[in-house]
């Protein structure tokens, strides 16, 4: 459960108990079973079994309903990613590859702000080479989220369903060996979709330490401009690659 989801789990349960510390508290309603008349008594049944019903509700809801998939092209935000992808994590072909998919977004997140933190020491946010560095490291982290999104298009073809379907040999033995054979295969190369655009982003998180590495030896070396390092060099190289692929 994310950080998000255990806040509004803890604000549910606790207006769920101030409710109840109103009603049955002598100094407020002070409402209880058996009381002066049928209507405390029915007011108090009432809200406990309100109350219970909507703690369970809740509870479900926040910690094993499915989130909504979200439409592709209104996904915007990093939480928008991951809840995009945790609505395929409990399916168990794809798991291993969703969960490294969630590992990704957390580490180039640190990886970005250990970047951040070495230029800041080093450089002042006016100076060229700082500029230079940060429209790098920016353009390469757009290429990381386009992959994660080609994971998640990739993904979209097919209902979870559809995924835990193909993968059972039960259902698909129903079906004439051509066609059984036809969806394996398109089945496998959707998988091989996803995992081209994990090694993909492994790629990129490889060479954003490398980067760091660099930066952080740029006292000992010397180079006339930023971008004669070789890290930043196979950057701009896979950043122009990628740019003319998608052309």
């Amino acid at each position: 459960m994310n950080g998000s989801k255990s806040v509004k789990l803890l604000l549910l349960m606790a207006v769920i108990a101030m409710v109840n510390v109103v009603l049955v508290s002598p100094g407020l309603l002070g409402f209880h079973i058996g009381g002066d008349s049928a209507f405390e008594t029915a007011s108090v049944v009432t809200v406990w079994v309100v109350s219970a019903l909507l703690l369970f509700y809740g509870s479900y809801a926040l910690l094993f309903k499915s989130p909504a998939v979200k439409p592709i092209k209104t996904i915007q935000t990093r939480e928008d990613y991951i809840n995009s992808l945790h609505h395929y994590r409990h399916v168990k072909v794809l798991k291993n590859d969703i969960d490294l998919a969630l590992d990704q977004l957390e580490r180039i997140e640190k990886k970005r702000s250990a970047l951040l933190s070495v230029l800041g020491e080093r450089f002042e946010p006016t100076e060229l080479s700082y500029k230079k560095f940060m429209a790098v490291i920016d353009e390469v982290e757009k290429l990381f989220y386009l992959n994660i999104r080609g994971i998640l298009n990739k993904l979209g073809a097919f209902t979870a369903s559809d995924f835990t379907n193909m993968s059972n040999p039960q259902k698909s033995a129903r079906l004439s060996s051509k066609v059984a054979q036809k969806k394996t295969e398109l089945y496998q190369e959707y998988l091989a979709y996803v995992a081209g655009y994990l090694d993909a982003n492994e790629e990129i998180m490889l060479k954003l330490d490398k980067l760091l590495l660099e930066i952080s030896l740029l006292g000992s070396s010397d180079y006339r401009d930023v971008e004669d390092m070789p890290c930043m060099k196979e950057i701009d190289a896979l950043i122009k690659q990628t740019k003319l692929y998608k052309q």
